[in-house]
């Protein structure tokens, strides 16, 4: 099986086992410009080709006039058009932090902005789904940062409806490696981001990544163990 034989396949059943995608949906797709969020509007659009389920697909790409996060806009338009999706832009700024807000990462401040935009973007337009790039390695890494930083074994689900707003959000990869769309993404020829976050090295993300990366090495089927935990604690779905 080929590398995008296997993300397909993978997207396929996680959209069934978690019943992320219905007939009528109308998806945003948060388009970030990096290969995750690219791949996932590519396996998205054509499967909104299919007879069903029924859906549409667009994407939103939000950008912050005070962090130095660089893509390409027209690379994206011309992405989005060759997909037949719409394409929405929207630039916004992330605000000194308060007093409690400085608290926080800086990265975990603007993550949350740039989700605020899309809460109000998808409302805007009549959608009521909203898809990340999220991937299987994702929401294993934020498992193991809960459980290290927070005390409580959680991550970010498969599926996830909002309590204060009539929007779900939806992880179309969450059952795909990042090593495989990594790959996927330089057979597709994506243009890669003309400047990384400043930010994206500043949290224990990395640590992370290098201590799963480690316990990989210790057990070929750590993976697996921890994203059967997650399903057994019904950590993936949440309604």
């Amino acid at each position: 099986m080929t590398v995008s034989e296997r993300i397909q396949r993978r997207f396929g059943k996680a959209s069934v086992e978690f019943r992320l995608i219905e007939d009528g949906d109308k998806i945003l797709v948060g388009l970030s410009g990096g290969k995750d969020s690219l791949c996932l509007l590519e396996l998205l659009a054509k499967r909104s080709r299919v007879h069903r389920p029924q859906f549409s697909v667009e994407a939103a790409h939000i950008r912050m006039e005070n962090i130095h996060y660089e893509t390409d806009a027209s690379y994206l338009q011309s992405f989005c058009d060759k997909l037949g999706v719409p394409l929405h832009v929207i630039t916004t700024r992330l605000s000194p932090p308060t007093t409690q807000a400085k608290k926080k990462p800086m990265c975990f401040l603007c993550s949350w902005q740039r989700r605020k935009q899309l809460f109000n973007l998808a409302q805007e337009l009549g959608c009521n789904k909203i898809a990340l790039g999220h991937h299987q390695d994702d929401i294993i890494h934020t498992a193991l940062m809960n459980l290290t930083f927070e005390g409580q074994f959680s991550a970010m689900p498969a599926l996830l409806r909002m309590k204060k707003m009539p929007l779900t959000i939806i992880r179309p990869l969450c059952l795909c490696e990042e090593a495989d769309i990594r790959i996927f993404a330089e057979q597709q020829n994506y243009r890669k981001l003309l400047k990384q976050c400043p930010y994206e090295h500043e949290t224990s993300r990395t640590a992370i990544h290098e201590i799963f990366l480690r316990m990989q090495q210790l057990n070929k089927e750590t993976r697996y163990s921890i994203w059967n935990a997650l399903k057994a604690a019904g950590k993936l779905t949440e309604y």
